[in-house]
């Protein structure tokens, strides 16, 4: 049984377990107030000085489906390696200060046979775009299984064909994450990345990778979302600027839920 170790606990977030729980509960401590049925979250990656309260206001709102979410299917873009497809683990479990999740291993064997799909731990090793949810799911969800998804040189069209048939039940999560713009003036930024949320709440599957380097997750979970008709609610949009960084160069995030229409 292969573990895949933590790459960037110290770094993105708090190493001792304790401090980062303390953390965690903070920010997932307010109540839920989303009524309807969440089937899905759109969340930032970066260190959780910058990013964590953005992501924390999406998912405190599962609280009330903390018991009958049992499969998460968690979607980030590979930073370091370029491939294509998509890329699955051969290990068995992710691990964070907080402990180990469980790979969804019967569904990642049934994704290997299509040809888009990689298995790679080598491409899962040190990427943090999906490592920084763990400790969040963990914090908002009892026991649940972990299918990681990181994408690359991939069609949305392709990758929602791919998460489609697996996004169907109501116990299974699909977490895209994401950031928004980088590196540019704190007011040209918020410009951008006010245009890229207008895309997302038209449904448009269009964004490109400079609009958000999660940019082929959003655009499939549009495509999906669209023609099952859930709603899109945005949660938070901030950037850099205003969490810990300075406004000369800044990155965008933001958080959104994609639920059911009661």
């Amino acid at each position: 049984m292969t573990t895949r170790s933590p790459a960037v606990a110290g770094r993105f977030y708090e190493k001792s377990a304790p401090l980062l729980q303390k953390q965690l509960d903070d920010w997932v401590s307010p109540p839920a107030t989303h009524c309807n049925l969440i089937r899905a979250l759109i969340v930032p990656h970066a260190g959780y000085i910058y990013s964590g309260e953005v992501a924390a206001k999406a998912y405190c709102q599962l609280q009330p489906q903390a018991e009958t979410i049992k499969k998460v299917i968690l979607v980030g873009p590979s930073h370091r390696y370029a491939f294509h497809g998509c890329a699955v683990p051969n290990s068995r479990y992710f691990s964070t200060p907080l402990g180990s999740v469980s790979i969804d291993i019967q569904s990642i064997d049934n994704l290997i046979e299509i040809d888009d799909i990689k298995v790679s731990d080598q491409v899962h090793a040190q990427e943090h775009c999906l490592e920084v949810q763990l400790p969040f799911l963990q914090t908002c969800l009892h026991q649940f299984t972990l299918l990681p998804l990181l994408t690359s040189d991939i069609s949305a069209t392709q990758v929602a064909k791919i998460i489609g048939e697996l996004w169907q039940q109501e116990d299974t999560l699909l977490v895209i994450s994401s950031d928004l713009s980088h590196f540019h003036p704190y007011a040209d930024a918020q410009c951008i990345d006010q245009n890229t949320c207008s895309t997302i709440e038209r449904f448009e599957p269009s964004l490109t990778a400079e609009q958000a380097c999660g940019s082929t997750g959003i655009n499939a979970l549009l495509l999906l979302a669209k023609k099952r008709g859930y709603q899109l609610t945005r949660m938070e949009l901030k950037n850099s600027g205003d969490t810990a960084g300075d406004k000369e160069r800044v990155v965008g995030y933001v958080s959104y839920l994609v639920s059911e229409i009661q």
